[in-house]
């Protein structure tokens, strides 16, 4: 991310901010295992090319007890399906489609295969999810957000 900060969403709109809290609270209690999810943020993170969120969403990930190789090949998970569950996979995908909405929508395998391995309430989450980190992303984006410090 080059240049100065922009703004501070949080500074700036605290009942912005808030709002976009909210939906992260939701999220954690639809009954999404907290690792799953972090590679989900991490995953769009990646494609939105979100530095700020990738520093927080990799290390959250390890927290979490993702291992660090399989964060590092997480942009080609598809080559090494060996690596990473069929849940996962599903939410991968959703997480790639929903992100590049515009390319192609939503397929009908993508969706297919996520209702295979979610319960509804469950799917609802991971687009809430998926859709949530997309938000952070843009703003963060936007707002030239900066890495926090760190020894």
């Amino acid at each position: 991310m080059s240049g100065k900060q922009r703004l501070s969403f949080e500074d700036v709109d605290p009942t912005g901010f808030e709002a976009v809290k909210g939906l992260e609270r939701c999220v954690r209690t639809g009954g999404i295992e907290p690792r799953l999810l972090e590679l989900v943020r991490v995953r769009a993170s990646q494609i939105n090319g979100c530095a700020y969120c990738l520093d927080m969403h990799n290390r959250d990930a390890r927290t979490h007890g993702e291992d660090q190789r399989r964060l590092d090949i997480l942009p080609a998970w598809r080559d090494v399906p060996d690596m990473f569950s069929g849940r996962e996979q599903a939410a991968l995908a959703l997480t790639e489609a929903l992100t590049r909405i515009s390319d192609e929508g939503v397929s009908d395998r993508v969706w297919e295969d996520v209702a295979m391995h979610f319960h509804e309430k469950q799917i609802v989450r991971l687009v809430l999810a998926v859709a949530t980190i997309n938000v952070w992303n843009r703003v963060t984006v936007s707002f030239r957000q900066q890495l926090p410090d760190r020894a």
